[in-house]
């Protein structure tokens, strides 16, 4: 197992075997990535996953054979000839090809057909060598079978589960399947109207080859509503073909019958089960790719640039009921909420304009945060017409995923005071300061930046999303001080109980002086310190490099290097000059190399350094507000929102994402757009068609 894992990741079977001890001493990725290179040989968290996702597999695998074994052994079938074959045999496919003669089965028309004694003819018909089978048929009468013919046909239901059975047989369709065949979509009768945003799928056909995750995740929804019906084959001719190559001699005297089993096989029992197979496969294949886009789409978003000890303002937009305003500290704490009403029908502009202007100065505003759905850009219109005490920014903010939050029990512990609205805004704002830590709070499905989310396997959905969020929050780190119980919960070895455990401990005792003093939170025992302690930081504390991403294990050592400079760890921290001097090899042990020494002198030279981006603020156009202001041609600022297999979606102001399809990407040719953009990012595009009747604005990049 072990050198199977190796050879699929491309690397040595100690660095499998030491992740696979880590992994079953309940040691997390991030800090297995992060806080034991030695033993892994510096593998990263993408390689650590795969070694586990390869365990599971080969796990899993391993019990499906030995499910086998045991169905022949109690079948009395296994002989040692059986199982020397099933022992060879390395994958899934192959092992259910061997099993498949053997496996029990409800009745079938071979099986009745072999109770009425018609096995030795079926054996007459394959040998081929029978000048009169119609005339040898008749010796099989009996009170089940009324004649020769049908005799015959019990005969050829034989046959057709013989070569349904042959697993060269299979083995060949499938190469055939692969080369050749084709996902093929019809409309289902009278579903016209009903499915109309299936239309391009209503008469399709594609090589499986060529099949994009998102078209076929597309045609597997319109047949789960009801619309389509689905189809997978290579050409049927062919497939025939290919059977009848293997099976029928020249000058058989029997081949009428062969073929007519061959035909039976095929449109009964080979097309529909390699149907399923191919369709599962396909199914699963679009569902990896999805899921994997969305996770890439996620990090980026998660690993948005925060704004920093910054008062915002933060603004949920809208006409009727209003726009909702919070004051936020620079921790993001709820300072004030009001609601005003600068729009119709109302347009109480000048106590609106009162309101802000008042509220910014009485709460040293310095940033305003406005969400980016309905009235968004008629607020932010609004917002940049008024006249501050100072220079004050708005900045449009994509509220995707806000009202789930602010409906959730996440912000009803936060906020039971305060309705849906007021909620919903303090996400908006706390979305500019801190990204990552309100994020975290909302199921990341509901962030908007999927494709076909609710089509793929949830289950797998959900674990790659945690994991990235895992990721993202672990390679940030977080103040334990500040930090809440859904970022905690996230942290490395510390999951909801004891991320509850910390905060009600925060309450009662007060800020943690220091990373020992998590020892003392209840239920959270070595390990769990062990696993988390590097993540969490704590500013002004007892301890200088508490604030910093070296562990607690690694403190000795740091005082080791201090002793040797004649300096203290805080002076050492931060000190360039003597850092640079230092020869690392001098302070390897036994237990930490020189990558692990690597990472505490740069963790020394910048302690608790964020690796997100610094924030970079810009404007859309302020005279493009609506669909409507668009021309072609026109060159607009966009921010990418969501990225697809087929292209990326682009906000430029219009409360409507347009779509840069990816030939439009690049001048080359662009097979993947996560090659070209990713999810925040700032791009210029042009305007090449407006479709205001179906709602679509495409754009290119190019």
């Amino acid at each position: 197992m072990i050198t199977q894992i190796a050879q699929a990741v491309g690397i040595k079977t100690d660095q499998v075997q030491n992740v696979l001890e880590l992994l079953a001493a309940d040691a997390t990725i991030p800090f297995i990535s992060r806080y034991r290179k030695e033993k892994t040989g510096g593998l990263d968290e993408v390689q650590i996953t795969q070694i586990r996702d390869l365990l599971q597999q080969i796990t899993q695998f391993n019990e499906r054979k030995a499910t086998v074994k045991k169905s022949l052994e109690d079948q009395g079938l296994l002989t040692a000839e059986l199982l020397k074959t099933l022992e060879k045999i390395d994958n899934k496919t192959d092992l259910e090809d061997f099993y498949l003669p053997y496996k029990p089965k409800r009745k079938t028309k071979a099986s009745v057909a072999i109770e009425n004694g018609l096995e030795p003819l079926a054996k007459m018909i394959m040998s081929q060598s029978n000048s009169n089978i119609e005339h040898s048929a008749q010796r099989f009468i009996n009170k089940n079978i009324a004649n020769a013919e049908d005799a015959l046909q019990g005969a050829r239901d034989i046959i057709a589960e013989w070569i349904n059975e042959d697993a060269q047989i299979r083995r060949r369709l499938r190469l055939l399947m692969k080369r050749e065949g084709e996902i093929i979509s019809k409309l289902v009768k009278g579903k016209e109207t009903e499915g109309e945003r299936f239309q391009m799928y209503f008469d399709y056909r594609e090589k499986l080859k060529f099949a994009a995750s998102h078209r076929v995740l597309a045609m597997f929804r319109g047949e789960n509503e009801g619309f389509l019906r689905l189809k997978i084959e290579a050409d049927p001719e062919n497939s025939v073909e290919l059977i009848g190559s293997q099976y029928i001699k020249n000058g058989s005297t029997t081949s009428r019958h062969i073929k007519l089993a061959i035909n039976d096989a095929y449109k009964r029992l080979l097309q529909p089960s390699l149907q399923n197979e191919f369709k599962s496969e396909l199914k699963e294949k679009a569902d990896a790719e999805s899921i994997q886009i969305f996770a890439k789409n996620l990090k980026e978003l998660l690993l948005s640039a925060p704004l920093k000890n910054k008062r915002v303002m933060a603004i949920d937009p809208g006409f009727r009921t209003g726009c909702k305003v919070v004051c936020l500290n620079e921790n993001g704490d709820l300072l004030h909420n009001e609601t005003i009403f600068p729009h119709p029908p109302q347009k109480e502009t000048k106590q609106a304009s009162h309101k802000i202007t008042s509220l910014a100065d009485a709460y040293k505003i310095e940033i305003i945060a406005i969400g980016n759905g309905t009235a968004g850009k008629e607020t932010e219109f609004f917002i940049r017409g008024l006249m501050f005490k100072k220079v004050i920014k708005a900045i449009m903010v994509n509220e995707s995923g806000a009202s789930v939050y602010s409906a959730s029990a996440v912000a009803r512990e936060e906020f039971p005071q305060y309705d849906v609205t007021v909620r919903g805004a303090v996400s908006i704002g706390r979305r500019l300061i801190d990204p990552l830590s309100e994020l975290v709070k909302i199921d990341p499905k509901s962030i908007g930046v999927g494709q076909y989310q609710h089509d793929v396997d949830q289950t797998k959905l959900s674990q790659s999303l945690d994991e990235v969020v895992m990721s993202c929050v672990n390679a940030v780190g977080t103040d334990i001080n500040t930090a809440g119980k859904q970022l905690l919960s996230y942290i490395s070895g510390i999951g909801p109980t004891l991320a509850e455990n910390i905060v009600q401990f925060r309450k009662t005792n007060g800020n943690f002086a220091n990373r020992k003093q998590l020892l003392q939170v209840p239920r959270l025992g070595p390990k769990a310190f062990e696993q988390s302690a590097g993540f969490l930081r704590i500013h002004g504390g007892d301890h200088p490099l508490d604030s910093s991403a070296v562990h607690p294990e690694s403190y000795a050592l740091v005082q080791t290097i201090a002793n040797k400079t004649g300096l203290k760890i805080d002076e050492l921290i931060g000190n360039q000059k003597v850092l640079d001097s230092l020869n690392l090899e001098n302070f390897v042990t036994d237990k930490i190399g020189l990558p692990t020494l690597q990472d505490i002198k740069k963790e020394l030279l910048k302690p608790g350094l964020d690796p997100r981006k610094e924030f970079d603020n810009w404007e859309f156009d302020p005279n493009i507000n609506k669909p409507q202001d668009l021309k072609p041609g026109m060159k607009l600022k966009g921010i990418v929102t969501n990225i697809t297999a087929f292209g990326a979606f682009v906000d430029i102001g219009v409360h409507q994402d347009g779509l840069v399809h990816k030939s439009n990407m690049a001048d080359k040719f662009v097979q993947d757009p996560n090659e070209i953009v990713v999810v925040g990012q700032r791009v210029t595009v042009t305007v090449l068609e407006v479709d205001l009747v179906r709602k679509r604005i495409q754009l290119s990049m190019r």
